[in-house]
Formats: structure tokens, C-alpha cells, sequence
């Protein structure tokens, strides 16, 4: 009767695992980001074991079909399908990993208090896993597509065109994280940073999406876009993200 009790409360769901905490011998604590449930955080026992039929499915990056059973302060793990192996292509290379380390932290952070874009969330984390797997563009570029799209979705779109605070039509030459991006000479506050053109024309287009007009631009507007998005992203998230101190931007 328990055993039938407990299966009846199973629930499956798409999850990407974001992180993983040893338990005991054998056991692993995931933090997972679902497709349908949000964040949760779930046990998988006996994952560690060599005889474990789906330990490597639940690494960090991996993302699999997963079959859930409610517990009193975590959820149980009693089956998963792996949906995309993306852990070992990122793993092997080091400027991948840090970025990818630096996606999910910042993944965890906009979801552990923001239920209600879960599923946005999810759908934007695994597309930007599945093309920095698969090297589709230089790690850093979709590191900071992936920020500034994760920002938006999550309710702080930043501006690149228009002013962000009085909406006058650009282009502008001043950025302010705290107002929300490029502002005009009157909103303007003192000691905002004067981005060069060619590095907002990059940011305008990493948010769009423009893979043509990130592809041709200098290492120099990527360094500067960079440092504005990591302003911008802690700014808004108001706690910092360690990992983005790792992100290998040389490659």
C-alpha cells in the first residue's frame, strides 16, 4: 500500500541540472531547473555508485526527462532519460565550462524567487547549453546573449536604443545599469560610463539575437560589452555571481 501510494504521487518533468552536493556515500542533492515546476531540489540515490543506471544522466549541464516523487523537504529522483548530453562537450573545454558555470549560477539565482518565468527560463538555459556544447559561436558571446535575455525574461530589459528612463529616441552615449541601459544627455547621472558605438551596436544585438552582427565584432567592444553586462546583471540580481570571475574570454 505505501509502495503504491508513493508511485501514485510520481510527476515527471524536462529538468536541466544546475548543481549537485554530495549526501552520504552514495547519494547526490541536485538543484534543478524544470520545465514545468520551476526550481526544485531533489535527492538521487545511489547516483555515485558505478552500478547506478542513470548517475551520469545528472551531472551539472546535462539536461534529461526525470521522474519525480514529492518528498518532505526534497523530491525523489526514481527515473531519468537523458535529453541533452551536454555535459562532457562543455566539461572538456575549459572556456565552455566556465561559461557555462557562470549561465546556471545566474539560471539559479533568477529562479529561486521568480517562479512565474520558470518555464521561459528553462527554455532559454538549455538553448544557450546546447549551442555552447556544440560551439556554435565564441563562449563569450552567448555567454552574454544568455545574460541579457535571462535578464529580460525575468523582467529587467535593458535599453540599447531609446533612453531608459524618459524613452528619447537614440542613439545615446551614456549607459546606467540602475536606470536600465543607454540614457539621453538630460537623464544622464554622473560618472555613467560613455560605451563606444561599435560595443552597444554588439549589445543590441546579442539581446536580438543578431549571431551576424555579434560574429564581426572586435575583441575590444566584446571586453567592453562584457564588463557591462556584469554590471547590469548584479546590479539587477543585487547578489553577485561568482563564477563570472572564472569566464576564460580568451577564445
Amino acid at each position: 500500500m505505501a509502495e503504491a501510494s508513493f508511485t501514485s504521487r510520481a510527476y515527471r518533468d524536462d529538468a536541466v541540472v544546475l548543481r549537485t552536493h554530495k549526501l552520504g556515500e552514495a547519494d547526490r542533492i541536485l538543484t534543478l531547473l524544470t520545465k514545468h515546476h520551476g526550481q526544485i531540489r531533489a535527492v538521487a540515490r545511489g547516483v555515485r555508485r558505478t552500478s547506478s543506471r542513470f548517475g551520469s544522466r545528472l551531472e551539472p549541464f546535462m539536461v534529461a526527462d526525470l521522474q519525480l516523487v514529492p518528498g518532505r523537504s526534497l523530491e525523489v529522483v526514481t527515473q531519468a532519460q537523458s535529453k541533452g548530453s551536454y555535459g562532457h562537450a562543455i566539461a572538456s573545454d575549459y572556456s565552455r565550462y566556465t561559461v557555462a558555470a557562470a549561465m546556471v549560477e545566474t539560471a539559479e539565482k533568477l529562479t529561486d524567487v521568480d517562479g512565474d518565468s520558470g518555464t521561459a527560463q528553462y527554455l532559454l538555459l538549455v538553448g544557450a547549453l546546447a549551442a555552447l556544447s556544440r560551439g556554435a559561436h565564441a563562449p563569450g558571446l552567448i555567454l552574454d546573449s544568455y545574460l541579457l535575455r535571462a535578464l529580460s525574461t525575468g523582467g529587467w530589459a535593458p535599453s540599447f536604443t531609446s533612453c531608459a528612463r524618459c524613452d528619447a529616441p537614440g542613439p545615446h552615449t551614456a549607459f546606467n545599469a540602475s536606470l536600465g541601459g543607454m540614457v539621453c544627455a538630460d537623464c544622464r547621472p554622473p560618472g555613467s560610463p560613455a560605451p563606444a558605438p561599435e560595443t552597444i551596436t554588439l549589445l543590441a544585438a546579442l539581446l536580438s539575437g543578431d549571431w551576424d552582427t555579434a560574429g564581426e565584432s572586435t575583441e575590444r567592444s566584446r571586453a567592453e560589452a562584457a564588463g557591462l553586462v556584469s554590471v547590469y546583471l548584479q546590479w539587477h540580481l543585487e547578489r553577485r555571481v561568482k563564477s563570472l570571475q572564472h569566464v576564460d574570454r580568451s577564445s
